[in-house]
């Protein structure tokens, strides 16, 4: 291997000058581009996806979801729920019922009414992190206080201290299903980074839920774990422990929405990915033609008892060598962008309003008071970048495999070439 990497770096330095130096330039600097390109995009379209799963997750479905039905031993669950080998952080009762809010103004709204405790505000970390308050506070210490959502207030027309009739609400027999006593005062307002729970969730106090939603209301337990990736193993024990135990994983709540980001992302990297491809035919043709140029070289080494397949690793290392150099700087570079996201779109926005405002400057001044900066970029700028390390890693593999798959292709011409054959054209 000694002489193979010695010949390797011999070829390399001779070709620094002329077609083969720009050519391998070029090949490095679109791996670099297409890594970095690939890296920013996936971290900011998981950033983008993550803000509504973590509160569809926190807020909504919770990591598991436990339906206590028959003869059920509250206590007993929530003991066995906060042993250490479960890993579960939180375990929060509540009930849950369809309504329509009117209030005094005539305005009406669908909503989905919560009942949970007063205090999982404090008690789950998670949820008081994903559900942030606009206005009031999350106080549901009085059996008459409900929590908003922030589109489900403006649609309602309330703010802080308005009241709100549930004048239509499902249950069972002994729920009436329309009544005007049904009064609750708003203490708080909140938004969250999924629109659908601002636009129909209301909180309730359980006393408050108890009262209103019947005898025959169901009480589910929301569980979140400390790794929302081991639901399957805590169901399993659960279920082994209390046989005939009805649980939803949050995998197969809200299965399609799911779904859709997960297509919607394999796509989006498929597309990206292509870039490789071109930077792959790109190698593999610089790389045909520079086995071609050294044809020569190829059989001299031949005649002095090289093997074919040490000469083709000569080339391969080239490869290697193309594909390092562009996938760590643009590994590098990525990262930085992920990290730097606000200044980059801040910077894009600046750019794109002096442009805007120049060139209508040039052609039409009247209108230059009317430029703006768009704010979609702000919008950009505030969703924050996830680096997910695995497939950080993957993309920067496959940025040098690409390479390193073209100069093995392109070298296999090394296996076909016979030295009576290059002598006899030179």
């Amino acid at each position: 291997m000694k002489w193979i990497f010695f010949v390797s770096r011999r070829f390399a330095k001779v070709d620094r000058s002329g077609r083969s130096a720009v050519t391998g330039f070029l090949a490095s600097l679109s791996i670099c581009f297409g890594v970095m390109t690939l890296i920013v995009t996936v971290s900011v379209m998981n950033g983008f996806q993550m803000g509504f799963i973590d509160s569809i997750m926190e807020i909504s479905s919770a990591h598991i979801r436990v339906t206590a039905e028959g003869d059920f031993d509250q206590d007993a669950f929530t003991d066995e729920c906060y042993a250490p080998n479960l890993g579960i952080v939180a375990v929060e009762p509540m009930y849950e019922a369809q309504s329509l809010l009117a209030t005094p103004s005539g305005r009406q709204a669908a909503s989905l009414i919560r009942a949970v405790s007063p205090d999982i505000i404090y008690s789950d970390a998670g949820f008081a992190r994903e559900l942030r308050m606009v206005s009031g506070e999350f106080d549901l210490s009085r059996p008459g206080y409900i929590v908003l959502g922030s589109q489900l207030a403006h649609q309602l027309g309330a703010r802080v201290g308005s009241t709100v009739n549930m004048l239509a609400l499902s249950g069972g027999s002994d729920v009436d299903l329309i009544s005007d006593n049904r009064v609750f005062v708003v203490s708080g307002i909140f938004s969250c980074g999924y629109a659908e729970i601002n636009n129909s969730f209301s909180f309730i106090s359980l006393e408050a839920g108890e009262l209103f939603f019947g005898q025959d209301a169901t009480r589910v337990f929301a569980l979140k774990l400390e790794d929302f990736e081991n639901d399957m193993q805590v169901i399993h024990q659960l279920e082994r422990t209390f046989p005939g135990l009805k649980t939803e994983s949050w995998r197969s709540y809200n299965r399609s929405f799911f779904g859709a980001l997960k297509v919607e992302k394999n796509l989006l990297m498929m597309l990206v990915l292509l870039i490789f491809v071109v930077v792959g035919v790109n190698i593999f043709n610089g790389m045909r033609r520079m086995v071609f140029e050294r044809r020569s070289e190829i059989a001299v080494l031949s005649a002095l008892g090289a093997r074919q397949k040490d000469v083709q690793l000569i080339f391969i290392l080239r490869g290697l060598l193309t594909g390092l150099g562009g996938a760590i700087p643009g590994l590098m570079s990525g990262l930085l962008l992920c990290v730097q996201m606000d200044v980059v779109f801040e910077l894009i926005s600046k750019l794109s309003y002096w442009f805007q405002y120049l060139v209508t400057m040039a052609t039409n001044p009247a209108m230059a008071i009317y430029i703006r900066e768009n704010p979609m970029y702000q919008v950009y700028a505030s969703i924050p970048a996830r680096i997910l390390p695995t497939e950080i890693t993957l993309i920067t593999i496959f940025g040098v495999f690409s390479a390193l798959a073209a100069s093995w292709i392109a070298s296999r011409k090394v296996l076909s070439m016979t030295l009576s054959e290059v002598l006899h054209y030179e």
